[in-house]
């Protein structure tokens, strides 16, 4: 089995991402990104992800928010709380966790040295899609990613290891738009609030 066969199976069973490209038509047309009414204290710029109903919102100033569509992580893999975005990749290099690898031995397979220790180098093929924001609490890193997806029908579901994602094209649109220092927050399921 090639490496890319056995990253593909593994990612197939809740990887943090996802592999093989597809159409964006595949999107539901409810995940698809879209200006709301979003009432919130925080401020523009701020980036509010609800994993319970599978949105993203970016604050805007007026009381609106461009709302996209996301996949969130499996039942037990979700992290919830307030962070910052600390970097900023385009093409980003997947380095899966050593507990993801533990659940998912195949993956090593696929795996290559690179500066950063053992991971795929970024591309079209890697799990993290064409662009990524590395979410930090302090100086600590919380290992969860906003990055893109080559499987946009996952887009309103619950199937990767907590990462939050989007379709590549929501992606990009999203990196652009996101500086380094920007404010993340994660609600628990109880929390979210409702968009019009």
């Amino acid at each position: 089995m090639s490496g890319a066969a056995v990253l593909a199976a593994g990612l197939a069973l809740g990887a943090c991402s996802t592999t093989a490209p597809t159409e964006t038509t595949a999107v539901d047309q409810a995940y698809r990104r879209t200006v709301v009414r979003y009432e919130t204290r925080e401020a523009p710029g701020t980036t509010i992800i609800d994993p319970q109903n599978h949105y993203l919102y970016l604050v805007q100033k007026g009381g609106e928010a461009l709302r996209y569509g996301v996949g969130v992580g499996a039942e037990g893999f979700g992290w919830t709380g307030v962070a910052d975005v600390r970097s900023k990749q385009e093409w980003p290099d997947w380095y899966p966790t050593e507990e993801m690898l533990q659940r998912k031995p195949e993956l090593r397979r696929a795996m290559t040295q690179l500066q950063g220790g053992m991971g795929m180098r970024g591309g079209p093929e890697n799990p993290l899609g064409a662009r990524a924001l590395y979410l930090w609490q302090g100086k600590k890193d919380t290992l969860y990613r906003i990055h893109g997806t080559n499987e946009p029908h996952t887009i309103g579901r619950n199937v990767s290891s907590g990462c939050i994602r989007l379709t590549n094209d929501d992606m990009v649109d999203l990196y652009d738009r996101t500086p380094v220092g920007a404010k993340v927050i994660v609600l628990p399921p109880a929390a979210a609030p409702r968009s019009s």
